[in-house]
């Protein structure tokens, strides 16, 4: 513990955080600053750590992948910061991870994403992909039918998501019917055509890897070319409770999404959770997959400093592996061999208010599988209302 002298005020913790408040994806990462702020506080308030207060040290990186690198670099060389949260989609990691990895820092990183990587310098807490594409494509190919179109916004993630899924798809014997890529700054006209040819196409369902800005003018196009969600519905496990606040309840119904949490998630933590939340930002916030990740590993580093004594990312490492929290979706546990989280898969559809319905649930929660070596998907153990399960589904 630094002090002047005896009687003067330890020292903050300082953490780095990196996410965007302007750009394509800043919706979400907006979700992702505030939750993280409201651990912060929450921490503080609780006598922060080993009596010391963790002082965030925020940057907005606009969405660009090389003002993420040089904001990081900034971070650990100017302000001398170790620890980073951030990051959102998968360019942006990966233009961290050499920095992380040089200076023997540490990334904290609360997004899905598309797997195939390990870091000794990143801890993952959000979704791998057996953690919600197989989950994913499990539950739209018993329920809905094999053929399959694809469409995903041009960058790395939505490539190997789709990768994956198509292998799925092609070993339960079913098509891909069309595989769509459009520009993180396309417009609405790109989104229809593309949904103008989806329709003609006539799949079972659409796969959607489409993030950011793009995720309304998608679903905005589905609707306006009179496509039904409960025959035809885009499945996600990118769509959350922070796009649909953009889109609008109207257009979000009757779409399914693939994650570990929820706003809707019945726990006491979480409803705890997002009473404080919305006590602090506003009653209108909703929180979704990215804020949950976002806020409980905020709580998991201040765990691991507190049983080291230190923020030095090399002593973290020692006991971050392990570590177990209760959060808002469940209890979750840093895995010991892959620096991935233990997570709760969940299918939820949209209902006409605007929130996830829960109709499928994995019977226990499910360690990550980064590198998909098993293609197995969970046996649902409940589906809330079987009749809105099937409604409207030819079969």
């Amino acid at each position: 513990m630094n002090r002047a002298d005896a009687g003067s005020t330890p020292d903050p913790i300082r953490i780095g955080v990196l996410y965007s408040r302007s750009g394509v994806t800043s919706a979400a990462e907006t979700t992702q600053l505030q939750a993280t702020l409201l651990a912060i506080e929450e921490i503080n308030r609780a006598g922060g750590v080993l009596g010391r207060e963790v002082e965030p040290v925020c940057l907005d990186p606009q969405c660009q992948p090389r003002r993420y690198a040089e904001l990081a670099e900034q971070l650990i060389l100017e302000n001398r910061v170790r620890l980073i949260v951030g990051c959102y989609m998968s360019s942006t990691r990966k233009a961290v991870i050499p920095i992380v990895e040089r200076h023997n820092a540490l990334l904290f990183y609360a997004t899905p994403y598309e797997g195939f990587e390990y870091s000794r310098n990143v801890i993952y807490t959000g979704a791998a992909p057996n953690q919600n594409t197989l989950p994913l494509a499990g539950f739209m190919l018993t329920h809905y039918g094999s053929r399959v179109s694809m469409i995903g916004s041009d960058y790395v993630c939505p490539y190997e998501s789709n990768r994956v899924m198509s292998d799925l798809i092609l070993e339960r014997g079913g098509e891909k019917v069309d595989e769509t890529y459009l520009p993180l700054d396309a417009r609405w006209e790109n989104y229809l055509d593309a949904a103008k040819r989806i329709k003609e196409r006539r799949p079972d369902f659409i796969f959607s890897t489409v993030v950011g800005e793009g995720i309304p003018l998608l679903y905005r196009a589905f609707a306006h070319v009179g496509l039904d969600p409960y025959k035809m519905p885009i499945a996600s496990h990118m769509t959350s409770e922070a796009e649909i606040a953009i889109m609008g309840h109207d257009v979000a119904e009757g779409h399914i999404t693939s994650a570990a949490y929820f706003q809707s998630v019945d726990t006491p933590a979480n409803r705890g959770a997002v009473a404080r939340y919305q006590a602090s930002f506003g009653e209108d916030q909703t929180t979704n997959m990215c804020w949950e990740a976002a806020y409980f590993q905020m709580h998991l580093l201040a765990d691991a400093i507190r049983r080291v004594g230190s923020g030095d990312p090399t002593l973290l490492l020692r006991v971050l592996p392990g570590l177990e929290f209760d959060a808002p979706q469940g209890r979750v546990r840093i895995d010991e061999h892959n620096n991935h989280t233990y997570l709760h898969p969940l299918i939820g559809r949209v209902d006409s208010h605007g929130r996830f319905e829960v109709i499928g649930r994995a019977p226990e929660r499910v360690k990550a599988d980064p590198y998909v070596v098993s293609h197995s998907t969970p046996t649902w153990t409940s589906v809330s209302r079987p009749d809105l399960l099937h409604a409207g589904v030819e079969r």
